[in-house]
């Protein structure tokens, strides 16, 4: 089973991995990351909120949001990092969002381990085979117990994946967060700027591009990608990220056909 064939949610959960972490940095970027020290709140949960909003099949964006809560503990020289799913939210029609709540559930309530480095420029994932194998049974359980065809594209899918893919598919949002630690945000070049606003490191880069004709159309269609990213100086941590994709219509105007937002926050 291929990405493009599967459900709306898996194609959701994979969408982080392609961009997660910003896109490869010019030489000096990467001195953005020796100003930052890495110091996560070990001890306090927090709310990681991952948003997309898509046009929809009646031409209006919907809205899907997976929140996870976030605990962070001292561990030898680094870091452990608690990461679990608790909530699929969305605003689209009742048929697309049980399909997505209806895939993702098998990862409701896990518990996903991570040990991060104590410089924040590693993350590795703890007992990957250990977290597909439960997810995957509880896939299958839900798929045979209540007749849910998205749990059972589900297991169909991550047996499908390598080892390496599930792994990216588990670690690509984590990754995004320590994105300035690791040197992956762009600091120079056209379209970018950047910017110091209290105690956050606030990141631009305005991308251009074209999509392909639309229906019946000759001519390739202009975009703007923009991209925002906030860093928190005091953790080290990327708070927010936001990408919003922009069809530029003819005369000028634009009109929003994706929004991606990563947000974190202290646990209300």
């Amino acid at each position: 089973m291929t990405v493009s064939a599967a459900l709306p949610g898996i194609a959701l959960l994979l969408a982080g991995v392609a961009d997660a972490g910003g896109e490869p940095s010019p030489p000096d970027a990467a001195d953005m990351a020796p100003s930052l020290a890495f110091a996560p709140p070990v001890g306090e949960a927090m709310t990681y909120r991952v948003t997309t909003r898509q046009i929809g099949g009646n031409g209006s964006l919907a809205r899907f949001s997976l929140v996870h809560r976030l605990e962070w503990h001292r561990a030898g020289r680094g870091f452990e990092l608690i990461a679990t799913l608790e909530a699929v939210e969305s605003d689209a029609p009742p048929a697309a969002a049980r399909a997505v709540s209806g895939v993702l559930q098998p990862l409701v309530g896990e518990g996903v381990r991570y040990v991060i480095a104590a410089d924040g420029r590693r993350v590795d994932l703890v007992d990957p085979d250990g977290l597909w194998e439960r997810v995957t049974a509880r896939a299958i359980a839900l798929g045979e117990g209540d007749g849910r065809a998205e749990s059972r594209q589900m297991a169909a899918l991550l047996a499908a994946l390598s080892p390496h893919q599930r792994e990216e598919m588990a670690t690509a949002e984590i990754r995004a967060l320590f994105a300035a630690l690791n040197g992956r945000l762009p600091m120079a070049g056209p379209g970018v700027s950047v910017r110091q606003l209290d105690g956050r490191r606030i990141v631009a880069k305005l991308d251009r591009d074209t999509l392909p004709p639309a229906a019946g159309g000759k001519s390739r269609r202009p975009i703007e990608v923009a991209t925002t990213w906030e860093v928190d100086t005091a953790t080290g941590l990327v708070v927010k990220e936001q990408r919003q994709t922009w069809l530029i219509e003819p005369g000028g105007a634009r009109s929003l056909v994706e929004e991606r937002v990563r947000a974190i926050e202290p646990e209300k």
